[in-house]
């Protein structure tokens, strides 16, 4: 996972990370956007579904339907259905996002290794299985997000990290939450279980959209960042660096 400059004959360093070179990320930026747009819409209408089965649940578990019980319960295995209608869409959307994501952060990854060899701290490969091994999944993407953020900025400038961040912090709510709710939903055998559960869910789907929300922005952020530096060319030498960077040096 070291970055550190391997030296070459003459006295020159190889990149550690191999042979990189500029593709535009613009298509791919565009699309990935286009589809955590239907994330997001999708996620909303879950939620939709979800205050639909949390009120019904909720008045079966009050005792609240009275001589109107059957009515309630026929709400009830309709909310249900319809919500887990939505859960297949939802998964559908989310795996093609995600197949379309990885391809653009791999590109991005590589674009940014153009920018700046030496400043990425994993390997390539991690743009992918960093998402699926357990626990490094924790923080891998975050950490190749942050150094390929750095290496696309322009240059002589400084940053900030809080969108990354805060997309970051919602993904991981999103994760814990929604797998410890959709667990204890496929498991509900009684009304008030299922009240519970449907609680977590809506949470999660609401964390979801926010997350979702988020790595939109973060998305097309990069990608601009990374045109933008592309179309402006190689930094000259010896060009001065704007004295409220140095002052934060």
């Amino acid at each position: 996972m070291s970055s550190t400059p391997l030296p070459v004959p003459g006295g020159t360093m190889a990149p550690p990370h191999g042979d990189a070179w500029l593709r535009s990320p613009v298509g791919l930026g565009r699309a990935v956007a286009v589809l955590l747009g239907v994330v997001v819409v999708v996620g909303l209408f879950s939620i939709w579904a979800g205050v639909k089965v949390y009120d019904v649940t909720g008045t079966i578990v009050t005792g609240e339907a009275g001589e109107a019980g059957e009515a309630v319960q026929r709400d009830a295995v309709h909310a249900d259905s319809v919500m887990a209608a939505v859960g297949v869409v939802q998964v559908a959307s989310l795996v093609a996002t995600v197949v379309v994501y990885l391809v653009w952060f791999h590109r991005v990854r590589i674009n940014a290794e153009v920018f700046d060899p030496f400043g990425h701290e994993m390997g390539r490969a991690w743009t992918g299985w960093g998402w699926f091994v357990p626990v490094v999944n924790l923080w891998f993407p975050r950490r190749i997000m942050l150094n390929t953020w750095d290496a696309s900025r322009p240059a002589g400038t400084r940053t900030s990290h809080g969108l990354v961040n805060a997309w970051w912090v919602m993904w991981t709510i999103t994760l814990f939450v929604g797998r410890a709710g959709f667990e204890s939903y496929r498991k509900a055998e009684t009304a008030t279980e299922l009240y519970v559960a449907v609680g977590d869910v809506l949470f999660a789907d609401v964390t979801g959209v926010v997350a979702a929300v988020l790595a939109i922005l973060v998305v097309l952020r990069l990608t601009r960042m990374q045109n933008e530096k592309a179309l402006r060319g190689p930094v000259p030498p010896g060009e001065p660096v704007p004295a409220a960077v140095r002052d934060h040096r």
